[in-house]
């Protein structure tokens, strides 16, 4: 029944999941940054930065207080702080977002509210190159 010469060692391998998804659930609060490298959904709240290479799925539920950064997002909860996405983000239901977004591709239901700048394509701004943030002007300070 579990004899191992049936089976060669690269094929033990393929019982594993090919990626990971990581889950944030729902009355669950973190204080702190998240770095991961698979896929990750965020149903509690997170006080601190959000990084992985793959995707961020915010629910309903969900309310992120820092800045993501990823390949793709859908947002479906709340979301303060700065946006960073390779590819598209895309804005669902009631979802609110107030904050800077740097996306290739962006996509937003009516439903959904939005307050910040979007940039779109690989240019960032001038400010945000020299300083890693924005920096207002004398004249939007007043």
């Amino acid at each position: 029944m579990f004899n191992n010469n049936s089976k060669s060692k690269g094929d033990s391998k393929s019982m594993l999941p090919s990626s990971t998804i990581n889950i944030i659930g729902s009355g669950t609060s973190i204080q702190g940054d998240i770095v991961c490298e698979g896929d990750i959904r965020i149903d509690g709240q997170v006080n601190g930065l959000v990084s992985t290479k793959a995707k961020i799925v915010v629910g309903p539920e969900g309310d992120i207080t820092g800045d993501l950064i990823c390949q793709s997002a859908d947002i479906l909860g709340r979301v303060t702080g700065i946006i960073k996405v390779e590819e598209l983000l895309f804005l669902k239901g009631n979802a609110h977002v107030k904050g800077d977004v740097y996306t290739a591709h962006f996509e937003m239901e009516p439903t959904a509210k939005f307050n910040g700048r979007c940039y779109m394509g690989d240019e960032q701004p001038e400010e945000t190159q020299k300083h890693g943030r924005s920096v207002l002007t004398e004249a939007e300070a007043e």
